[in-house]
């Protein structure tokens, strides 16, 4: 294999190795902390920042990789009944919708990271700034849209579909 491909596949999905390695780090914590608070009777006081954190950064990580993968929430069956030239004219009406909604949430994150940046908030016990937490916010939005017009290009179908032609 081409170091270059194997880098290139590194990149390609970054952001699920990010979502995969909070994952880890949120179901370790997690189940660490259970003992430590029913058995050692010394809970962990800040899990629950962390937990709230890991969680945003999923989300917003693997939120690209679904669009990307075809597995974003979708109705198909209705325009898959349709004719071929409708269902050309609804897969643009539809990317023209996604592109407007994603736009706007990257738009309104902006504006929620900055109220953070110029409060300066943070989280109580470990001090980690809200404008970290959701500061992946803008950079998902961005893959969304670069996601969502690969998989259009490609002609990646969703498992649904995928299922269906077998």
């Amino acid at each position: 294999m081409n170091p270059g491909n194997k880098l290139k596949n590194v990149l390609c999905s970054l952001d699920t190795i990010v979502a995969s390695i909070v994952l880890a780090i949120l179901i370790i914590l997690t189940f660490a902390g259970v003992p430590f608070r029913y058995i050692l009777g010394a809970p962990f006081t800040w899990l629950e920042e962390v937990q709230l954190a890991c969680m945003v950064w999923i989300v917003f990580a693997a939120a690209g990789a679904a669009f990307r993968a075809g597995n974003q929430v979708a109705i198909e069956m209705i325009v898959d009944l349709m004719p071929k030239k409708m269902q050309k004219a609804v897969t643009v009406f539809i990317s023209v919708v996604v592109l407007a909604v994603v736009g706007y949430l990257f738009y309104q994150s902006l504006g929620y990271i900055n109220v953070f940046l110029k409060s300066g908030r943070a989280t109580p016990m470990l001090k980690i700034p809200y404008a970290l937490i959701y500061g992946i916010a803008p950079v998902s939005y961005v893959l969304m849209v670069i996601s969502y017009f690969y998989a259009l290009i490609k002609g990646v179908k969703s498992e649904a579909k995928e299922a269906l032609d077998l």
